[in-house]
Formats: C-alpha cells, structure tokens, sequence
C-alpha cells in the first residue's frame, strides 16, 4: 500500500501515440507558462524560499499544520481571496 500523499510515477505506456504527442504538447505549454509566470512574479521565489528557510530551520513535526500557520501569518485577516481567483466568489 503506499503512502498517502505520496505521488507516484504515472504508467504513460497505456497511452496511444496520439495521445502521449497531447501529453507531451501539455506538459511542454505547461512549463512554459509557469515559467512566464514566475518571471513576471519574482517574489513568488522569495516567498517560497522563506517558507523553506523557516521548515528547515524549525523541523516542524507536523509540516501541514506549520504550514497553515505559517502562510496565514502572511494573511492575518484570513481572505482567501486573490487577484485571479474567482473560485472565491
């Protein structure tokens, strides 16, 4: 059985060739916008390196808690809501 929360290599053989090219093409688009996006968003590496500087410095036992308490110490009033995100509607 494995682990929760662990990701596991998905088996892309099953796919027929049409198929892996569209996986292939997504994945390729993907990186690509993320990587614009980061770029137009710098601090979103700070903030991630923050975040890692403090889970390596502290060891949290349970890192899913530290880390609701950490990111909602960045946003004390607890709006969920950001620019772009119009799930929160």
């Amino acid at each position: 059985m494995a682990d929760k929360g662990v990701e596991t290599k998905l088996d892309t053989s099953v796919l027929n060739a049409d198929q892996q090219e569209k996986l292939r093409q997504f994945k390729i688009k993907t990186r690509i916008d993320n990587e614009k996006y980061m770029r137009a968003h710098p601090e979103v590496e700070v903030l991630v390196g923050d975040f890692l500087r403090e889970v390596l410095l502290k060891r949290p036992a349970d890192i899913r808690e530290f880390s609701a308490d950490y990111f909602s110490r960045l946003n004390p009033a607890g709006d969920s809501r950001e620019e772009g995100n119009t799930d929160a509607e």
